[in-house]
């Protein structure tokens, strides 16, 4: 899945936080910044994994402010792990 996280994103934690979730749920991908202010979640794994990091998408850590989280298909490959990209 690829997701478009959209609110206060950037500057709160919210990758580092988003890569900690994605460990723990066993998932492979990335988390990035873009330059319009949201943030890129691309995730592969088993489905109630990504179910749930879904969810905690909406969550996101304290500091956050999430607005809208566009969720699509993603059919690229994923690279194993699960990495904060720049």
């Amino acid at each position: 899945m690829r997701c478009v996280v959209a609110g206060r994103v950037q500057g709160v934690y919210y990758r580092a936080a988003t890569a900690e979730a994605a460990v723990r749920l066993e998932l492979d991908g990335w988390v990035k910044n873009l330059a319009d202010g949201r943030v890129e979640v691309v995730a592969a794994g088993e489905p109630p994994a990504i179910a749930a990091l879904t969810g905690w998408l909406w969550k996101g850590p304290p500091a956050a402010r999430v607005d809208a989280v566009h969720v699509e298909e993603w059919t690229s490959s994923v690279p194993r792990g699960f990495a904060v990209a720049k």
